[in-house]
């Protein structure tokens, strides 16, 4: 994907980002992806906070949206699953409606609206990648089978290992995602702190996180 934003789209003013909560307030829950999606050969997987859930068990906290990770050369299958929806990009505060294919090339979120309400339902992440080995998007030496990083749970539903949600919580680092990466982290086996700690120093060197593993 392009570092450079794509032109068009539109600027959202501070009013409009504060909305964008009520926006996604009827977002899909993980289940519900897991049956829209079913029987796909995309590996997708569910991402951020509710993926942390996910593996711990049991839904922890409000989620405000829910995110799923797919390789990027994967997301016209995932479109063709969604007719009647559109997908709209969206980055550094603006939004493209009804993306082209120019504008994915540049940013790597797509959401999921419903053009009846005017809500969105699902955040679609297309991760770079390299046939069946993802690259991580902050650090292209990290690069891993989709194998290795999609677990599941008892019932099916896949989602991100917990260690690379917690990398990618770890740029922001806001008071909801140091509360994931406490609640987290208890949970996590030896090699997977010892993961998280490789990563952290290699994409953040000097991350807070690092004296907690």
């Amino acid at each position: 994907m392009s570092e450079r934003l794509p032109s068009g789209g539109t600027e959202l003013s501070p009013d409009e980002i504060e909305a964008l909560d009520a926006r996604w307030s009827s977002s899909w829950t993980p289940v519900e992806v897991a049956q829209r999606l079913a029987g796909v050969s995309v590996p997708w997987c569910v991402a951020a906070g509710w993926a942390l859930d996910l593996f711990r068990g049991g839904q922890t906290r409000v989620h405000g949206d829910i995110e799923i990770a797919i390789p990027e050369t994967g997301f016209p299958e995932v479109r063709r699953r969604f007719p009647g929806y559109v997908f709209d990009a969206a980055g550094s505060g603006r939004i493209w409606e009804d993306a082209r294919p120019e504008t994915l090339a540049a940013v790597h979120q797509t959401w999921l609206r419903d053009p009846a309400t005017g809500n969105y339902l699902l955040d679609v992440f297309r991760e770079p990648h390299d046939g069946d080995t993802w690259i991580c998007r902050r650090d292209a030496r990290i690069r891993l089978p989709y194998s290795e990083i999609v677990h599941r749970t008892g019932d099916g539903i896949p989602y991100l290992a917990p260690e690379l949600v917690l990398l990618f919580k770890a740029k922001h680092a806001r008071p909801k995602d140091r509360r994931d990466f406490d609640a987290t982290v208890p949970h996590l086996t030896r090699a997977q702190r010892t993961t998280l700690a490789e990563l952290l120093a290699r994409v953040h060197p000097g991350h807070a996180w690092l004296t907690d593993l």
